[in-house]
């Protein structure tokens, strides 16, 4: 992994202007997943911050940790702080949320999703609470959201994701008709935020340079 990222430290624009990146979890996690993640990219310069939603598990929408993230960057940033997102699992969903209802759009210039059940999930069903049904295949929840996703096309917008993932069933769902979709070759879901291909993925979408927003 340090001679991957090495690599990119060499490659890099060293004038990049790095946003601070807030980094948000999957369901039942908490920004410890990122325990790989947060190093690699304060290495590279980048001011890195998580977030733990309450509660992790599902028992509340997706919209309501969306207003906690939406909460967490009004308290922790300047209101003319711009910042990226890199949202993993149900964290690029929540990420989204924030982004295409919440304002976010108006703050947000990088956003990566990592193996995020964009077009929903059928290991959804084997939980039945708000947050599972809101990530199924079909949801109204995620129907809403893609109804005017071409809202990511005003920012730089990765998805990140690999045919391995046993957790977001089809795999594909993390692909989307808007922004960049990257597929890697990992070893299953958890993989996203650990294996060193993963990391240089997020780091290469962080440092690609500002797309010019389309008019509205």
């Amino acid at each position: 992994m340090v001679e991957i990222i090495e690599l990119i430290s060499l490659s890099m624009n060293s004038t990049l202007r790095r946003n601070p990146v807030v980094l948000i979890h999957g369901i039942d996690d908490t920004s410890a997943i990122f325990e790989r993640v947060t190093p690699a990219l304060e290495n590279l310069g980048w001011s890195v911050h998580g977030i733990d939603l309450v509660p992790n598990n599902g028992d509340v929408g997706l919209d309501r940790l969306a207003q906690q993230v939406a909460h967490y960057i009004d308290q922790t940033f300047a209101p003319d702080q711009a910042i990226d997102l890199v949202g993993y699992s149900m964290g690029g969903i929540v990420s989204r949320y924030y982004i295409q209802r919440l304002g976010g759009l108006r703050r947000v210039q990088r956003l990566v999703t990592l193996a995020s059940p964009h077009y929903g999930t059928w290991s959804a069903l084997l939980r039945p609470n708000l947050g599972a049904s809101q990530m199924r295949v079909n949801s109204e929840f995620l129907n809403d959201l893609n109804r005017d996703v071409w809202q990511l096309e005003r920012l730089n917008f990765t998805s990140i994701w690999t045919p391995f993932d046993s957790m977001i069933v089809p795999a594909n769902s993390s692909e989307m008709s808007v922004g960049k979709n990257r597929q890697i070759w990992v070893g299953g879901h958890v993989w996203m935020v650990r294996d060193a291909k993963s990391l240089s993925a997020i780091a290469e979408a962080l440092a690609e340079p500002l797309r010019i927003p389309q008019p509205c």
